[in-house]
C-alpha cells in the first residue's frame, strides 16, 4: 500500500508540474499568436516584431544558468513557486503600456522567470522517479508544453477577437497566479533519490565543470538541443503568422490551425517517449535507445522542414510537413536530460540541467531575427519557408553530430577517469 501511495504521489507532483509547463508555454507562445494584431496597431515591421521575439531569450540563457545553480542548493518547491509568481505579474505592464519599450521589458522579465523553469521542473520530478521510469514522467511534462500551445491556439484568437488581443496577458496573469496558490499548498520536494537515514553514502566527488561541459556526450546533448530550440522558438514567435500572413488564413482559423499542428505532435511525443523507454527495459543500450533514438529524430523533421521549401504547391502539404516536423522534435527534450542524467554526478545535475538548456537556449535569440530577416526580404509565404529550411538544415547537422558523440556508458567511465578524457590536461 505504501508504494501505491507513493506512485500515485509521484504522479500528482508530475500532473502538477505538467500544468506548470502548460502555463509557461502559453505564456511564450501568446505574443506569437498576437503577432499580427499587434503589428497593425503599433506599425511594427518584421524585423522589430522580431527583435521582440528575441527579447525573452536574452535573459533567459542568464537566468537558466543562475537557476540550475540555485537548484542544486535550494528546494525546487519554492524556486518553482516564485518563478510562476514572476511570470504571472510580469503580464500585466503590457496591457497599460503597449509600446515595444514596454513589451520588450515585460518579456525580458518573463524571460528571466521562465529560464530556469524547464530544467528545475525536470530536476524536481527526476527526486521522484528512478532512472529506468524518467522517460514517461518527463514526457508528461512535454505533453503539458504541447496542451498549452493547443489551448492557447484556440482561446487566445477568442479572446483576441472578442476583447482585444491586450486581454490575453489579463487573463494569463490570473491563471498563474491560481497555480501558484495551488501548488504553494499541494507541491512538495520528493525523496526518490535520497539515501535513507541509516545508511552513510559515499561522498560523491564534483567534477569540474569544464570536464563536463568538454565531455562527447553532453557535447552531442547540447547541440541537439540548440536545434531544437531554434525550431521551438521558430514555432512560438512566426508560425501562427505563417499561417495568417503566409497561407492566407483569418486569424481565428490560423490559430485552430496552430493548435492541430501542436495537437498532432502530442502522440507522436508521447509515442517515440514511450518506444525509446520500451527499448531500454529490453536492453538496448543508452547509446541507441537514447541517444541514437532522438538524433535519428532530429534528423527526419529536418528533412521535412527543408522540403516546405520545395514542396508542391498546396497549404496543406506544407501544413502536413510542419507538423510531422514538429512532431518529432519534441523527444529530444525528454531523452537529452534523461542522458545528461546518466552521465553528470547527482550534486551537479540541477546546473548540468541548466547550463545544456541556457546554451541550447541561445537558439531562441537567433531564431526569430534571423527568421525575420528572410521574412521582410523575401515575399510572401516564402521568407517563412526559407526560415522552417535554414532550421532543417540545422536541425540535420545538429542530428548528425549528436549521432556521432552520445555514449553515456563511455562518457560515465570516462569522467570517474577510467579512461582518457577529452583535455584531461586541463582539468588535471
Amino acid at each position: 500500500m505504501n508504494n501505491v501511495f507513493k506512485a500515485w504521489r509521484s504522479w500528482q507532483i508530475a500532473i502538477l508540474l505538467a500544468l506548470f509547463m502548460l502555463i509557461n508555454s502559453v505564456d511564450k507562445v501568446v505574443l506569437g499568436l498576437v503577432a499580427i494584431p499587434m503589428m497593425d496597431e503599433l506599425g511594427l515591421t518584421p524585423k522589430e516584431f522580431g527583435s521582440i521575439g528575441s527579447s525573452f531569450f536574452w535573459p533567459f540563457v542568464l537566468s537558466g544558468l543562475v537557476g540550475g545553480f540555485f537548484a542544486n542548493r535550494y528546494k525546487t518547491k519554492l524556486m518553482i513557486l516564485g518563478m510562476v509568481l514572476i511570470w504571472s505579474v510580469c503580464q500585466l505592464p503590457i496591457v497599460q503600456y503597449a509600446s515595444i519599450e514596454a513589451i520588450i521589458t515585460c518579456r525580458i522579465l518573463l524571460g528571466i522567470g521562465q529560464g530556469p523553469a524547464w530544467p528545475v521542473a525536470i530536476h524536481a520530478l527526476y527526486k521522484w522517479f528512478p532512472d529506468d521510469k524518467r522517460n514517461m514522467p518527463i514526457a508528461v511534462l512535454a505533453l503539458g508544453s504541447g496542451l498549452g500551445l493547443v489551448i492557447a491556439g484556440i482561446l487566445i484568437p477568442l479572446i483576441t477577437a472578442a476583447w482585444g488581443w491586450r486581454a490575453n496577458f489579463v487573463v494569463l496573469a490570473v491563471i498563474g497566479c491560481v497555480w501558484a496558490l495551488i501548488w504553494l499548498v499541494v507541491g512538495e520536494e520528493g525523496k526518490s533519490e535520497q539515501e535513507p537515514r541509516s545508511s552513510a553514502p559515499a561522498p560523491v566527488a564534483v567534477i569540474p565543470y569544464l570536464r563536463l561541459l568538454l565531455d562527447r556526450t553532453v557535447l552531442g546533448c547540447i547541440a541537439a538541443n540548440f536545434v531544437g530550440y531554434w525550431s521551438l522558438a521558430i514555432g512560438l514567435t512566426w508560425l501562427p503568422a505563417y499561417f495568417e500572413r503566409g497561407l492566407g488564413f483569418n486569424g481565428i482559423a490560423s490559430g485552430r490551425l496552430y493548435s492541430f499542428v501542436i495537437a498532432l505532435t502530442v502522440p507522436f511525443g508521447f509515442g517515440l517517449a514511450w518506444w525509446s523507454q520500451f527499448l531500454l527495459r529490453t536492453g538496448v543500450s543508452s547509446k541507441t535507445a537514447r541517444g541514437r533514438f532522438l538524433c535519428c529524430s532530429l534528423i527526419l523533421a529536418g528533412f521535412l522542414f527543408a522540403l516546405i521549401y520545395i514542396s508542391p504547391p498546396g497549404d496543406w502539404i506544407r501544413v502536413a510537413l510542419v507538423a510531422i516536423g514538429l512532431g518529432c522534435t519534441p523527444i529530444v527534450y525528454s531523452l537529452s536530460p534523461a542522458i545528461l542524467a546518466e552521465v553528470v554526478p547527482l550534486p551537479q545535475r540541477g546546473a548540468m540541467l541548466a547550463i545544456n538548456n541556457s546554451i541550447a537556449s541561445l537558439a531562441g535569440i537567433a531564431a526569430p531575427f534571423v527568421t525575420a530577416a528572410l521574412i521582410q526580404d523575401l515575399s510572401g509565404a516564402r521568407g517563412y519557408e526559407a526560415g522552417f529550411a535554414l532550421c532543417g538544415g540545422l536541425m540535420i547537422l545538429g542530428g548528425i553530430f549528436g549521432a556521432c558523440t552520445i555514449d553515456p556508458t563511455r562518457s560515465m567511465l570516462s569522467i570517474r577517469g577510467r579512461i582518457p578524457g577529452p583535455r584531461a590536461a586541463l582539468v588535471g
